[in-house]
């Protein structure tokens, strides 16, 4: 759908089609799910974050009340949070590229 999009349009229809390949019948994922899949689709920007108070805050908050779902906002600010937090975004910043 998107063959001509751009770098960061194709990134954001990849972030929506993996969620929605993950999410139930109303659109939504469980807690844990949402948990399991930042560390398996999002592992190289949650590594090493572990010890950090804002990750605890994050994933504990995945941990707790688990009959409560995660939307497709609330899954995207959940990446956005973790993004901005991570070691990775800063090697990125660090690199160089040219066109």
């Amino acid at each position: 759908a998107l063959g001509r999009g751009s770098d960061l349009e194709k990134a954001f229809a990849t972030v929506a089609l993996v969620y929605n390949n993950n999410a139930d019948t109303e659109g939504k994922l469980s807690r844990a799910e949402t948990k399991s899949l930042l560390q398996t689709q999002f592992c190289h920007f949650v590594q090493g974050q572990e010890n950090k108070p804002k990750y605890q805050e994050i994933i504990s908050d995945l941990d707790e009340e688990p009959e409560n779902k995660i939307d497709f906002e609330d899954f995207m600010m959940t990446l956005v949070m973790l993004t901005l937090m991570s070691d990775l975004l800063q090697e990125i910043k660090n690199v160089k590229t040219t066109k």
